[in-house]
């Protein structure tokens, strides 16, 4: 197994893991709601189940940015090698590894430090389309690309 889909395989993990517990999360929710309404009346239970409803919401909102994390990793095919930088390329610049994808948090891999850009980002958007050897600038810092895999 290459590094990359090393990268990719932990980052696909990583997000079902996150995916799994806010899925629990609004369960036990939306069960405890149910369970306070059978024993509950008045203010307090309008209260409680308000408090419970906007506590979901939340839950549910980070519950799609995993799944749409989940939807752009679900995307890249990590055997592919391609010549120019594009989603799911795995970047040597500067020294790093940069893994273009979804912003997620940074990991080691085989004492390999990787961080997850996303193509949206500065950085992921300056890189996609790029080579090997391409150089360019962001925030003062200047990067060129080692290599691409």
């Amino acid at each position: 197994m290459t590094l990359k889909q090393k990268i990719h395989g932990h980052y696909l993990l990583l997000v079902q893991d996150k995916i799994d517990v806010f899925r629990d999360m609004i369960a036990a929710l939306t069960e405890d709601s149910k369970n306070d309404a059978k024993g509950s009346a008045g203010d307090k239970h309008e209260t409680a189940l308000s408090m419970m409803h906007i506590e979901q919401e939340k839950l549910n909102r980070k519950l799609q940015e995993y799944l749409d994390q989940k939807s752009i990793l679900d995307k890249i095919d990590a055997t592919q090698n391609l010549q120019k930088i594009g989603l799911g390329s795995l970047v040597r610049a500067n020294g790093m590894w940069l893994f273009v994808a979804t912003a997620l948090p940074k990991i080691t891999i085989d004492e390999q430090t990787i961080i997850a850009v996303s193509a949206q980002s500065p950085l992921g958007n300056a890189l996609l389309g790029k080579a090997t050897g391409f150089s360019f600038q962001i925030h003062a810092t200047t990067y060129l690309v080692e290599s691409i895999h």
